[in-house]
């Protein structure tokens, strides 16, 4: 795959890379990516939907909030697709956070980013 071009295409590709079944936070991929802050990650999501194929409804909070929840087209879908993948989840927080939570650093940087 070629090297993403920008910020937004950064974040995209590392939130592809997200395992179904488990979940990162906004802090994980800006630490990951050394640009920007969680902050700017959750903006660059946010922009996500309509048209790239982002499972954005991985990444929560660094306690395991669906905090990006009121950015899908339902309140409550962000939910349903972790639980679909098998993540539980209950009054809108991951359980067993610490036991899903998957970290960009277990991306071989080599096989991701191709020049």
């Amino acid at each position: 795959m070629p090297a993403p071009d920008n910020y937004f295409d950064l974040v995209y590709e590392i939130t592809r890379q997200i395992p179904r079944g488990r979940v990162s936070t906004y802090g994980a991929i800006a630490d990951y990516l050394a640009l920007g802050s969680a902050r700017m990650v959750g903006w660059a999501l946010r922009h996500s939907f309509s048209e790239y194929q982002v499972p954005a409804h991985r990444v929560v909070n660094r306690q395991g909030e669906l905090s990006g929840r009121h950015h899908f087209p339902r309140p409550d879908m962000m939910q349903e697709l972790l639980e679909q993948e098998g993540v539980e989840v209950h009054n809108d927080r991951v359980q067993r956070f610490e036991e899903v939570f998957w970290h960009p650093q277990e991306l071989d940087a080599s096989d991701f980013f191709t020049k």
